[in-house]
């Protein structure tokens, strides 16, 4: 690079990724050595014999040669019709060129694009981002290509444009969706728009079934598979992965009957905004039966399950990054409406996690300096506030048995009330903190959005 010799070193199970990620940086030919098998399993003596064996070789040849002529691929021009067939056709085609998810995608016509389009009043060929990490621009043209391909309807493209602002925000972070945890966003979405569009917000909220949570939910794979570049096998790198997640709506009536505000207006939003709400999650768990008719009984369960769901999650909170993990617990309608009859806010559910989803200061220590190699050095939380990388709260005495937060603030808990409305059943995520951080959009809507749902919905 710039004329200077250089060499990567890369771990055996990310020479792929390196080789594809470094083309959308800018850097095509960009030279690698590679250091065999992992090095978080080897011994010291290990690791040595395989640099001295196998990588030290290959430095010193990146060093001394030029590198191989970088080819250039060129893709086709936005508008470029690629190839004309039947519907099994194209999907052969979609498939064999790793454009589809693997299941029948709805082939992108220029009538069914320009059906899309018709909802955004934005230039179809306008930025609205650079999308790591292929680097390619996202366009209103792109995303409707790809919302064809999902399944989408044409009335749903001011959310997908939203959603697609959100994944080109620096602060999501939507270069670590490759990650090795395999983590899958959810998308949550707030406003009339819910009703408008048919969202599902109570039985089976988190399931398929319902046109405008499932198409979306595989709308945003799709994008990050065609757009952003993430592909199986080469930099999307999760060692198990999950699949895409249908978008979760939250159910406002009963959120406004009870006097709580939506996740929208937690997300810096006025109540009854349409928005999108972007975080990504490596799993969750359901809190079955929450048993009891008051939030005094309800809400150490809650606790309890909260801090049982995360593990090395809590290095977001101390360690690689500090005070970005924000767990996500969703309430059914009853569970909200029981808590908040016994005169408990949402502010007040939030302190309440912060002040009993706790461990003891031993067992946080250990998950992020012995269980994991997150956090170097093996510090103490005490140590960990001492050179300030840690809120003084970690280290209120040095008791190994003081219960301190899994989190740095009441407020980086996130609260829905979504589900089945007359279940007494909750569900918490674990959040991947800085490597898919919550972000929310508000949705453009057009100018002229009532005359065009009305003859959207009548087609």
């Amino acid at each position: 690079m710039a004329g200077v010799p250089s060499t990567s070193l890369v771990c055996e199970g990310f020479v792929g990724q390196a080789g594809t990620t470094s083309v959308g940086l800018g850097y095509p030919n960009l030279a690698v050595s590679k250091v065999p098998g992992h090095v978080d399993t080897q011994s010291v003596e290990e690791l040595k014999r395989n640099v001295l064996e196998v990588t030290l070789e290959s430095v010193i040849e990146n060093l001394t040669t030029d590198p191989e002529a970088a080819a250039a691929i060129r893709e086709p021009e936005p508008t470029d019709i690629v190839f004309e067939g039947t519907f099994e056709e194209v999907n052969r085609l979609y498939y064999e060129n790793g454009w589809s998810d693997g299941l029948p995608i709805y082939p992108p016509t220029e009538a069914k694009i320009q059906a899309f389009l018709d909802f955004t009043e934005k230039d179809p060929h306008s930025v609205i981002g650079a999308i790591l990490p292929d680097n390619r621009s996202a366009t209103p043209w792109n995303v409707a290509i790809n919302g064809v391909m999902a399944g989408c309807r044409p009335e749903y493209m001011p959310v997908l444009m939203a959603l697609v602002e959100a994944m080109a925000d620096p602060e999501y972070g939507v270069e670590h969706s490759g990650n090795t945890p395999g983590a899958e966003t959810l998308i949550m979405i707030n406003g009339p728009i819910i009703k408008e569009l048919g969202f599902n917000c109570e039985q089976g909220a988190m399931r398929d079934g319902f046109q405008a949570n499932s198409s979306i939910g595989r709308f945003w794979r799709l994008y990050l598979r065609n757009v952003a570049g993430f592909l199986l096998h080469q930099n999307d790198k999760g060692t198990y992965g999950n699949t895409w997640r249908v978008v979760l709506a939250e159910n406002e009536d009963a959120v406004a009957r009870i006097g709580w505000e939506p996740l929208s207006a937690d997300m810096g939003f006025a109540a009854g905004d349409n928005t999108v709400t972007i975080s990504r999650y490596t799993g969750g768990d359901v809190i079955l039966s929450v048993f009891g008719d008051s939030a005094e009984k309800m809400l150490p369960y809650l606790a309890d399950r909260v801090v049982k769901q995360n593990s090395w999650q809590i290095s977001f909170t101390l360690g690689i990054a500090t005070g970005t993990l924000r767990p996500l617990v969703l309430l059914s309608p009853i569970l909200a409406e029981t808590i908040a009859k016994s005169g408990v806010s949402k502010a007040d559910v939030r302190q309440y996690l912060y002040d009993h989803a706790r461990w003891p200061a031993w067992q946080f220590e250990q998950y992020i300096g012995e269980y994991t190699n997150l956090v170097p050095g093996r510090r103490t939380l005490q140590d960990m506030v001492n050179l300030g990388k840690a809120p003084p709260q970690f280290a209120e005495s040095d008791d190994p048995n003081r219960m301190v937060p899994i989190v740095c603030s009441p407020d980086d808990f996130m609260i829905v009330v979504t589900g089945d409305p007359m279940r007494t059943n909750a569900y918490t995520f674990s959040h991947n903190g800085m490597l898919g951080y919550p972000v929310a959009k508000k949705i453009p809507l057009p100018s002229d959005w009532d005359v065009k749902l009305r003859a959207a919905k009548a087609y």
